[in-house]
């Protein structure tokens, strides 16, 4: 089965290129739906299950959205789709703090500038399949700028409205309790945790399980809401502790 992907963007030129991006950077079978504004956005996302993808309906996997549209903003979009079980990615024009970070907030898995070449673009959205979070170089850098600052600053740094990625590092003491009954984890979860605790990424697990890179990436998203943890490293300590693998 294709991989599901839609594309938010009003410029058809940018928006053939995204698409070019996209199917050079998977090697799955991609099936692409394009959308202009938010209206058609929404309608699609509406037939593929609705804002919280429904069991039983095909979701997409990737969603690129562009933020400025004819009818309003793709944070407006991001905002709405929190629980919709795909990788979100900003792909704009713009760089700076007030785009950036509002659109992090609003559930953005990764960003993106339409401004780097071909290769960047695609390079970055690999990672993806990698297991880490889309970033442009530009962007990468100035989230660590951000941060080093606050981190430099004689008191707490200013709050900047947004809560900061989590890269690989506990941000919170792990429980040691186990999880509800309801939200034990299933046999196919609990081997990809166990890849996850021993390493291996996205793209290494769903070849040693015979399973399509997305999904793992489900199988992931599920194992964090149900252990209430928000990074690789958090779920495999975790794991450790209450003997799940």
């Amino acid at each position: 089965m294709a991989v599901k992907v839609l594309i938010l963007e009003d410029n058809p030129v940018a928006r053939s290129f995204l698409c070019r991006v996209v199917r050079e950077s998977f090697s799955d079978a991609i099936a692409i739906t394009e959308a202009g504004d938010l209206e058609t956005a929404r309608a699609q996302i509406n037939l593929a299950g609705g804002a919280t993808g429904l069991h039983g309906v095909d979701p997409f996997k990737l969603i690129l959205v562009d933020l400025e549209l004819p009818d309003g903003n793709g944070m407006e979009l991001l905002a709405e789709l929190t629980q919709y079980p795909a990788t979100k990615v900003v792909t704009t024009l713009y760089s700076d703090d007030d785009h950036l970070f509002p659109a992090l907030q609003c559930g953005a898995d990764g960003y993106l500038l339409k401004e780097d070449r071909f290769e960047v673009l695609v390079e970055e959205l690999q990672k993806i399949v990698r297991g880490q979070p889309p970033l442009s170089p530009a962007i990468a850098r100035r989230l660590l700028t951000h941060f080093r600052n606050g981190l430099r600053s004689d008191g707490p740094a200013p709050d900047s409205g947004f809560a900061p990625l989590d890269f690989g590092a506990p941000s919170r003491p792990v429980p040691i309790e186990k999880p509800p009954e309801h939200d034990r984890l299933t046999p196919r979860e609990s081997e990809v945790l166990t890849y996850l605790s021993k390493g291996f990424t996205i793209k290494e697990i769903a070849s040693l399980m015979g399973i399509k890179w997305f999904t793992v990436n489900d199988h992931i998203k599920s194992i964090y809401k149900k252990l209430n943890v928000s990074s690789r490293a958090e779920a495999a300590v975790l794991a450790t502790k209450q003997g799940l693998v």
